[in-house]
């Protein structure tokens, strides 16, 4: 086993084992590069590793954690996010960081298929479990469709929102999933540092008479999060 394995190997032992709990900050990496007598160098390459797999992450420039249990989430379900996490014996809460009304442009107009100048909601939502901020939300939603929608308290659910005042039933619903780099204002809500590594889910949502009426743009912490399909939800 080569020595970068080794040193794996060792911290996911600790982690398994309980001795790192969740949460737990690791020790920097200057004092792992003379714990295990090597470069800080190798124990970047092992941290980066163990981030890949889940086990750690990083907070900003404060440093490595263990990461706590993954969230099992099917995007096919129409449950929402506090439900959800609630359900898994979490805790969850929703802040709501902007709203604003805008041209629809580049990736959104391009979600919604909009090819003329139309205005947009773009609703932009932190999800928290257990108090860690784990999800960005962009909801963009057709103007035309949602009169009056920003006079509505829009921390809440969106879908029962959208069901007990307009009337909308989501009936479809197609996905786009891909990991991907955090641009500037997610790194920033998410306690990342801009290009980390990020889970990014596109959905556009249809309602009952098969007309598109919104997208959302979901950035997830990889860590956080397994996507779990269960068209049976």
């Amino acid at each position: 086993m080569t020595r970068l394995g080794q040193i794996k190997s060792i911290i996911k032992d600790r982690i398994s084992s309980g001795t790192l709990g969740r949460r737990s900050k690791l020790p920097s990496e200057r004092e792992l590069s003379e714990l295990f007598n090597t470069t800080r160098i190798t124990i970047k390459d092992v941290l980066v590793s163990l981030e890949t797999e889940g086990l750690i992450y990083r907070e900003g420039r404060k440093g490595w954690y263990v990461s706590p249990p993954r969230i099992c989430y099917n995007p096919l379900s129409r449950s929402h996010f506090e439900k959800m996490v609630q359900e898994q014996h979490r805790q969850a809460r929703t802040e709501l960081v902007t709203v604003r009304t805008d041209i629809a442009y580049g990736e959104y107009a391009q979600a919604l298929e909009i090819d003329s100048l139309s205005s947009i909601h773009i609703i932009e939502r932190v999800r928290f479990i257990d108090d860690r901020a784990v999800l960005l939300v962009e909801n963009c939603l057709k103007s035309e469709l949602f009169p009056n929608i920003l006079e509505f308290d829009l921390a809440t659910s969106l879908t029962h929102l959208f069901s007990n005042t307009y009337g909308y039933q989501t009936k479809r619903s197609k996905f786009e999933v891909f990991p991907t780099s955090a641009p500037k204002h997610v790194a920033k809500a998410l306690g990342l540092s801009e290009g980390q590594p990020i889970l990014k889910i596109c959905r556009v949502n249809y309602k009952q008479d098969g007309e598109l009426m919104d997208c959302e743009f979901e950035y997830w912490r990889p860590d956080a999060v397994m996507i779990k399909i269960d068209s049976g939800e």
